[in-house]
């Protein structure tokens, strides 16, 4: 059910008689700027030569080579200096990787806005293998940065306000909507700011309403980790090592059927075994959960940082406040691909890259993506507004309804053993009536009917047996309905 992006009517395209935001620097004007930085890096003792720029829509880089002995180091420290002596809000310096040269990022007089719409239809988006395909946007060559969420596998975002993160995120999101379908993939949405994420309120893909409470986002983190751990149970008994791997063999409904008839024999218990979509769990400002509980946060995110990318469960989160209180080191160390947009200081911006450079960055969607190695890339983010989102969500809405978990946000949804008080789950009642109207029962089937997870539908039927209303499952996991 998801959107193709060749019918991507909802996103705008870049409007053509825009000529200011379409305009680019001229050929000559490059020239120009190429001269006058090699006349400027002369004035610091420095005999650079230009052999190759690169024109972008926001910056252009300038790759120079510098006589032999020459400490890249010095060239770096110059970064405040040249800026000044090119009238440029601010340069990057940095070594380009895999070549012997320095590359000087200048911003361009004009700046160009990158549109979504452009990249959504293009071939690197369009025809992309990855399996969460998010676009990040354009590099400086123009080169449209598509990746791959399941590969990274976490994404950790930083940027203040007024610097493209919230669009981005935007862009990430709209790029799995229009790949997947809300078979294919589900999303947690955290955002105690109640300003980011609650356009996406009921789309389909969604497993509970957009959580505001940080105590409400505290269980739905846990609920991820029981939900992780209990995937990993399902996928050892198929003696596969990942979600894709899981897929797979459900095809194979033979050796489902004998797996399911092994359980029941060996362990008392039928053991249903369900398509898996991937899950997202997007937090839109993590400083606020830490107000509230931070180590119970950070041992969340660890255990899912660590584990869950074989069962297919996937974190992106961003913060305005990338200080080492937000960015713990445990987060840091557990996720390794980042991206920055403009912060505030150098500080900050080692905080989240463990680099300089970030704060150097101009705003509206420039970001730096660290690709996990260390290496950065610089990229330019494309632009959405808030109009383009609400009428893709409208759209998804009309097309179908979310099915919500309803104990994600709950202590029962993170609870794997029965109530403290040992009463009866408050749905069993109506789990009874249920059953003496439809004369059938099964985890699954409690499951889908209720919106409830499988620890507490698999309870359910424990009470359900110990009570007298279903008989134990039978060698071919069928159980009896002893009520009427």
């Amino acid at each position: 059910m998801g959107f193709e992006a060749k019918d991507a009517i909802a996103i705008e395209d870049s409007p053509p008689d825009n000529k200011e935001e379409r305009s680019s620097m001229s050929t000559q004007e490059i020239k120009e700027l190429a001269i006058r930085l090699e006349q400027v890096i002369k004035e610091f003792g420095i005999d650079g030569k230009i052999v190759n720029i690169q024109p972008g829509p926001v910056v252009t880089l300038f790759e120079i080579t510098i006589p032999p002995g020459v400490k890249t180091s010095k060239v770096i420290s110059l970064e405040t200096d040249i800026a000044l002596r090119m009238k440029a809000f601010s340069v990057r310096i940095a070594v380009v990787p895999g070549k012997d040269v320095i590359g000087i990022e200048i911003p361009n007089q004009k700046r160009k806005t990158v549109y979504l719409r452009k990249l959504l239809e293009h071939k690197a988006f369009t025809k992309s293998e990855a399996a969460l395909p998010l676009i990040l946007g354009l590099e400086i060559s123009g080169k449209p940065v598509v990746v791959d969420l399941a590969t990274m596998p976490h994404l950790l975002v930083a940027g203040t306000t007024g610097s493209g993160k919230s669009v981005a995120i935007n862009d990430m999101i709209l790029s799995l909507l229009y790949k997947l379908s809300p078979q294919q993939c589900k999303m947690i949405m955290i955002d105690p700011k109640m300003l980011e994420l609650s356009i996406y309120q009921d789309i389909p893909h969604l497993l509970t309403p957009v959580v505001t409470d940080p105590k409400k986002a505290i269980y739905a983190l846990k609920w991820a980790v029981k939900q992780m751990e209990h995937r990993y149970n399902l996928m050892s008994y198929l003696g596969v090592r990942n979600i894709s791997g899981y897929n797979a063999k459900l095809k194979d409904i033979s050796a489902i059927s004998a797996i399911k008839a092994s359980i029941l024999e060996k362990e008392g218990y039928e053991l249903d075994f369900p398509f898996m979509p991937y899950i997202i769990v997007i937090i839109d400002e993590m400083a606020d959960l830490m107000l509230v509980a931070g180590k119970e946060i950070e041992a969340a995110v660890q255990r899912l940082a660590q584990m869950a990318r074989a069962a297919g469960i996937h974190l992106i989160m961003a913060t305005q406040r990338p200080s080492v209180d937000v960015i713990t080191g445990t987060i840091k160390a557990n996720f390794p691909t980042r991206i920055s947009f403009q912060v505030s200081s150098r500080i900050d911006s080692n905080t989240i890259l463990g680099d300089k450079g970030a704060e150097q960055l101009l705003g509206k969607g420039d970001m730096l993506y660290m690709m996990g190695v260390g290496r950065l890339l610089r990229v330019h983010a494309p632009f959405v507004s808030d109009k383009e989102v609400d009428t893709v969500v409208s759209i998804l809405k009309e097309m179908a309804t979310p099915e919500y978990i309803n104990d994600i946000t709950t202590e029962k949804g993170t609870s794997e053993s029965k109530n403290e008080d040992d009463h009866l789950d408050e749905l069993y009642d109506e789990v009874v009536n249920l059953i003496k109207q439809e004369q059938k029962v099964s985890t699954s089937y409690i499951q889908r009917r209720f919106q409830i997870g499988y620890n507490r539908a698999a309870r359910i039927i424990e009470s359900l047996e110990e009570n007298g209303v279903i008989s134990k499952a039978s060698a071919t996991g069928k159980r009896e309905i002893l009520i009427s």
